[in-house]
């Protein structure tokens, strides 16, 4: 199948798993909430949306398996094990649930297809600003289907960053502030969002200049990587290695600036949240 034709799946399923957030947005009040574990949220919104998402995406891409965030979708790898082989769906049906349940924006719908732990294609749906952005082989990367690009900016000074907070694991707070108090006095600003699939969007079509964050999962990420990869940037680990679904940590950027939030994300290069 055509790598466009698959991205039309892609995208379809992601608008249709959109329908259903919609859908539990009008009445907030009536979602019944739990915790997965510290500050991690899960709702009935975010089983429906995977729910529709597996449905619309199953048999598309033959042969290919399933990681999502909710209800056990397939296995994550062990820390420092290798990528699993072969063509892999991977999905969070709702990234950002916190902003979700308080209205907040963003929250997204977020579809990756991965060979390995590289990056094919992806979808991520910004609901709020009703926003698509969609990269594919041969298509290259377009916002609500017009072609788009990462940025020109090429010094720190002059970025505008993204980044999320420690709100999981805290063993790292100290470093991360140290890392994140640097950048301050290095950019023109860093934002935090509390949805990492849109940060890389907006790095992938030049809003922001660079992205970092440890404590990732590779639902959090897998779309987006492959929207900055096709939009023309740069994404790795905090020590350089390409290609970071899996690694719990990844840095984003337009590509020109790359070495220079390498250096300054060094102090938190063995963190993986």
């Amino acid at each position: 199948m055509q790598h466009t034709l698959i991205a039309d799946a892609a995208e379809a399923a992601a608008r249709a798993a959109g329908a259903v957030l919609r859908d539990f947005a009008r009445d907030r009040a009536r979602l019944v909430l739990r915790d997965k574990g510290l500050n991690e949220l899960v709702s009935e919104a975010d089983v429906a949306a995977q729910r529709t998402l597996v449905l619309h995406l199953d048999g598309v891409v033959p042969g290919a398996t399933f990681l999502g965030e909710e209800e056990g979708l397939g296995v994550e790898p062990e820390a420092g094990a290798a990528a699993p082989s072969g063509l892999r769906w991977v999905l969070d049906p709702l990234d950002g649930t916190t902003n979700f349940t308080r209205g907040v924006p963003p929250y997204a719908v977020s579809v990756g297809l991965v060979d390995g732990a590289s990056p094919v294609l992806g979808v991520v749906y910004e609901l709020v600003a009703d926003e698509l952005f969609r990269a594919a082989p041969g298509e290259g990367l377009t916002l609500n289907g017009a072609p788009a690009s990462v940025s020109a900016t090429d010094d720190l000074p002059d970025t505008l960053l993204a980044t999320g907070f420690p709100y999981r694991r805290f063993h790292y707070q100290e470093a991360y502030l140290a890392v994140l108090g640097s950048l301050f006095g290095r950019s023109r600003g860093v934002r935090r969002h509390g949805a990492a699939s849109v940060d890389l969007a907006y790095v992938a079509v030049g809003r922001f200049d660079g992205f970092f964050e440890a404590g990732l999962s590779p639902w959090d990420v897998a779309a987006g990587l492959a929207l900055v990869q096709h939009g023309g940037g740069r994404a790795t680990d905090f020590a350089g290695a390409a290609n970071p679904l899996y690694a719990g940590q990844a840095v984003a950027t337009n590509g020109r600036i790359h070495h220079a939030l390498l250096d300054a994300v060094a102090p938190l290069v063995g963190v993986r949240g």
